[in-house]
């Protein structure tokens, strides 16, 4: 199945009323294992490169070029997004290597040059068919508006949302990143209302830090992209300890990423159905 846009997923879901899971990739296995887990139950997934992964590779392009290629090959829709991208340079550079999605972070710049820069990316990114996520205030865990108690007023998002044109927004309902406990109790009266405020797909932030009902409570209220990387991490690691532990002589990585591979792909799985991602939910 070739690469979809992420027009074409996140919108569809929202209009069904179902959850998209988005995923972050930092290893090939990752990528690998989110779209073994996409494929075992039939839903469409997004992979997710942060601006953080591609620092960390040094480069965008290595990581990126070996994702598309994994998402080309996968039997279910897949796309691949640029996440939390501050720096517009990259976004250039990822819609030139063929990402159908980026999400543009301007949210630590005054609303006013916020509106501005949104805007321009969100006019040359459509003008190459590429869907554009963006938020009006900083992300609970960097510094901002999706701290525990920061909640996005629906006006605004509205406001937002028209003057920028994009195609969805990032809201801060209650989650936080890089939660390493899924503790984060969510206002659900609050997604319920910019749900129906606001014209474009809601985004949920910091979702490994919710637990699996409010997840489900959250795509019935109205949100439809969902974001969960510190969860699947660490899922990912406990298993690479569980297996080092069990064998301390053990060098060839393979005997170890493979299994914490496997074991990402079931919990991709099983979240694919709490978020009710799948076409059958």
């Amino acid at each position: 199945m070739p690469l979809v846009s992420g027009a074409e997923v996140v919108l569809t879901a929202a209009k069904a009323g179902r959850g998209v899971g988005a995923f972050n990739v930092i290893q090939l296995e990752h990528a690998t294992a989110l779209i073994a887990g996409a494929e075992q139950v039939g839903a469409p997934v997004i992979l997710q490169i942060s601006e953080n992964a591609v620092k960390y590779h040094g480069a965008l392009k290595p990581i990126g070029v070996a994702t598309l290629a994994a998402a080309a090959a996968a039997t279910v829709p897949v796309v691949v997004h640029l996440d939390h991208a501050m720096d517009r340079d990259l976004v250039t550079e990822a819609v030139s290597l063929g990402f159908t999605s980026v999400m543009y972070d301007a949210s630590k710049l005054e609303y006013d040059d916020n509106v501005a820069s949104t805007t321009e990316v969100t006019a040359f990114c459509h003008d190459h068919g590429v869907f554009v996520e963006a938020e009006i205030g900083e992300v609970g865990g960097k510094d901002g508006v999706h701290a525990p108690g920061a909640r996005t007023r629906p006006d605004e998002a509205l406001a937002f949302a028209e003057a920028t044109g994009v195609d969805a927004l990032a809201v801060a309902v209650g989650s936080s990143h890089a939660m390493t406990e899924r503790t984060a109790s969510l206002d659900f009266d609050l997604i319920a209302e910019l749900h129906t405020a606001v014209p474009v797909p809601l985004v949920l932030h910091g979702s490994s830090g919710v637990a699996d009902p409010d997840l489900t409570r959250a795509v019935e209220a109205g949100m439809t992209k969902v974001n969960i990387a510190t969860h699947l991490n660490n899922v990912f690691t406990a298993k690479v300890r569980e297996v080092l532990a069990g064998n301390p002589t053990l060098v060839d990585t393979r005997k170890y990423l493979g299994p914490a591979r496997d074991e990402v792909a079931a919990e991709v799985a099983r979240l694919l159905t709490v978020l009710r991602a799948t076409p059958s939910e």
